[in-house]
């Protein structure tokens, strides 16, 4: 009897994990099918590139701030109810996307599916609750947090074929059907938990976190434009950030049932681990994102490379080994210490970004091969680890907040890296020699913020609930 029930609790936990990882693919098809399409979209609706890559801002920044508050709703009124409800968001946006005739309807498009935010946060939190073991726990933790580096590099092939024959629509509709497929499986597969059931949703306190991430990221998605950017809306959006966030902590000082309490935000388990997660962002998002990509297709100090074959020689690689390492971390997180493993893969992308900076810049075969290793320590362990902490280090009480400032926190050093890395790369050098310097310069401060994240994540504190053994 007792093998039977063990039988049928591990299927229904496959099921439950094949649900979510379906629902973390259809949201991560958004994030990384258009991005090779991005130039047909343009085309296709009479713009320019710089107004379609608008619409990935738009749909980045929607997903950051929903990430912050979704999650602890969905403790309230049910993890499964807001899965599904916010699928059914994002189907609506694909279908508005795909039926787009003009810019304004495409970017109503994108921001509706950006809803869709913390799907994998959501995803952790429910498999949190139904997965006792720590180690069978680590290995689904890092299969559904794997997918946030591209479905193994699959997604922005199949985006630049479906552009090319059947236009950027073509693209949404595939999405929408994935997404219709994902929703039915949680709404079948899926488990329902609740653990602040009758608590109140403290909206009043959402609304200046929201304001105050909103604005930092409109800041640095401003500074990111360089000579073109309108400094005077970057030090505004510093300062809105700022002003929003002192009325969010007195907010949560006074209301009966805060978002997050201030005692939570004072634990090293929380601030270390965002600060850890912000640098780390900083330090490598821009470095393959930007500079590698940028650099492989320079053809006057770079390689001179088409676009889809500079993402068939690096990104497509750096997601499918960070697609392959990723459970294999998260199983050894549990045995080995969740901190031990998130300094290994650090340690390992501050040496691919020096090896990228030093002799990858000269040579394409070092460059490919630096990528893959930061695929390896980024992409499929230090990434699955700083998520995978986001849930083991919540308290149990409000298991939702860590996670959404942690999603916030990856999306915010996101757009830092972006507005950081390549302005020193351009500052630096513009042609000739100076050009490959000023790719150097940008690789070289990433490794340092980098090594700042090294440095601040011996603050974080053992996560020993989710670990096997003394040892770790």
């Amino acid at each position: 009897m007792s093998t039977v029930t063990t039988t049928s609790t591990t299927k229904s936990t496959a099921a439950l994990t094949a649900a979510l990882l379906a629902a973390c693919v259809a949201f991560q098809l958004n994030a990384s099918m258009l991005s090779p399409a991005l130039a047909t979209m343009a085309t296709e609706l009479r713009t320019d590139d710089a107004t379609i890559g608008l619409s990935q801002t738009l749909f980045f920044t929607i997903a950051a701030l929903f990430s912050l508050f979704l999650p602890r709703l969905s403790d309230i009124v049910g993890r499964k109810r807001v899965l599904v409800g916010m699928l059914l968001v994002m189907l609506v946006g694909s279908v508005v996307a795909a039926l787009a005739v003009n810019v304004p309807m495409l970017f109503v498009g994108r921001m509706v599916q950006g809803v869709t935010g913390p799907v994998v946060p959501i995803g952790l939190l429910v498999l949190r609750n139904e997965i006792a073991d720590p180690k069978r726990y680590g290995a689904a933790l890092g299969l559904l947090t794997a997918v946030n580096g591209g479905i193994a590099g699959v997604d922005a092939l199949a985006g630049g074929g479906i552009a090319t024959h059947f236009g950027f629509r073509g693209i949404f509709w595939v999405i929408a059907v994935v997404t219709v497929v994902a929703a039915a499986m949680v709404a079948v597969w899926g488990v329902e938990s609740k653990p602040s059931a009758g608590t109140r949703m403290d909206w009043w306190g959402v609304l200046p976190l929201v304001v105050s991430v909103g604005a930092l990221l409109t800041a640095f998605n401003e500074a990111g434009k360089l000579g073109a950017a309108d400094w005077a809306l970057v030090v505004g959006g510093i300062v809105v950030a700022v002003v929003a966030f002192a009325v969010f902590w007195a907010v949560e000082s006074r209301v009966r049932e805060p978002l997050v309490e201030t005692r939570f935000l004072r634990r090293r388990g929380t601030w270390a681990l965002l600060a850890t997660t912000l640098l780390t962002m900083t330090g490598v998002f821009a470095v393959v994102n930007g500079l590698v990509t940028s650099l492989a297709q320079n053809p006057e100090v770079g390689f001179g490379m088409e676009p889809d074959l500079a993402s068939l020689a690096f990104l497509t690689p750096y997601a499918l080994v960070g697609w392959i390492v990723g459970p294999f971390a998260g199983r050894l997180a549990p045995t080995l210490g969740y901190r031990a493993v998130l300094r290994f893969g650090l340690v390992g992308s501050i040496v691919a970004t020096l090896v990228m900076a030093i002799v990858g810049v000269h040579s394409l075969p070092v460059l490919v091969a630096a990528t893959v290793l930061i695929g390896i320590t980024y992409a499929g362990i230090a990434n699955i680890i700083l998520n995978g902490l986001g849930i083991v280090l919540s308290p149990a009480s409000n298991p939702g907040f860590l996670p959404g400032l942690n999603a916030g926190a990856f999306n915010l050093g996101a757009g830092i890296s972006f507005a950081v890395l390549p302005a020193l790369q351009i500052a630096l050098g513009t042609g000739g020699s100076a050009g490959t310097a000023g790719y150097s310069g940008g690789m070289l401060l990433g490794a340092v913020v980098t090594c700042a994240a090294l440095a601040t994540s011996f603050l974080i504190p053992r996560p020993a609930s989710a670990e096997t053994g003394a040892s770790a």
